[in-house]
């Protein structure tokens, strides 16, 4: 696959198929991941990949503490408060993912089915969580992180696989730890996600849309 067709066309996948994925298949993924560029060569992320009864119990644990109103208490902060373009960019998207599950807005019982099915992380065989040290400078380490994780989903895409980059599998990163045995010194930035995607599922095929050029670029001469 050339490379501008996989970033054109890798997309985040909400429904996955039923078919587990190899460790072999996953150990080369993030072999060649890891040729990805980071702040002075440093390579900070730290990756836990999650596979069989371990991940179901993630997905188990995850889904209770939704259902059961708890908090998320991410590692990062997350934002209380989008300004309005990129917020009305977030709901957009929202739209067109509960569109295409035919999920009405009013729909209250629909819509938590959603977020449990998105706290289980869509039924993934997989997936991979990424961790960088405390002691780091934060904001170079997360976005090596970040680096990383792209790569990852563009390799996942280029051997037919699908991802999508979840904060909801570190929104109770105290799960994470005790599940996993993960000390309190690493700071969970992000997961995602792994697995065949369903081509039929409608979830999977709805239009993406992106800004324009002139929304973000500001040209200089």
């Amino acid at each position: 696959m050339e490379l501008r067709e996989a970033i054109r066309n890798r997309r985040s996948i909400r429904q996955f198929l039923a078919k587990s994925v190899s460790e072999d298949i996953i150990r080369d993924l993030i072999t060649d991941t890891r040729w990805c560029p980071s702040w002075g060569n440093t390579q900070p992320w730290e990756v836990v990949v999650a596979t069989g009864q371990k991940l179901e119990e993630f997905k188990k644990k995850n889904r209770e503490a939704l259902l059961a109103g708890k908090e998320a208490a991410t590692d990062i902060p997350m934002p209380q408060v989008w300004p309005d373009d990129y917020r009305a960019r977030y709901k957009e998207l929202g739209k067109s993912v509960l569109g295409s599950l035919s999920i009405a807005r009013e729909d209250k019982k629909a819509r938590l089915q959603h977020f449990v099915k998105m706290f289980g992380f869509f039924d993934a065989p997989a997936a991979i969580l990424v961790a960088v040290d405390k002691d780091l400078a934060l904001e170079y380490a997360m976005l090596d992180a970040g680096i990383f994780l792209q790569t990852f989903c563009l390799l996942a895409h280029d051997r037919g696989l699908g991802t999508c980059i979840l904060a909801a599998m570190v929104s109770y990163p105290k799960i994470v730890r005790e599940l996993f045995s993960i000390p309190e010194n690493k700071l969970f930035v992000m997961g995602a996600a792994l697995g065949w995607p369903d081509p039929d599922a409608p979830v999977n095929c709805f239009e993406r849309e992106r800004g324009s050029l002139d929304e973000f670029v500001r040209w200089v001469k």
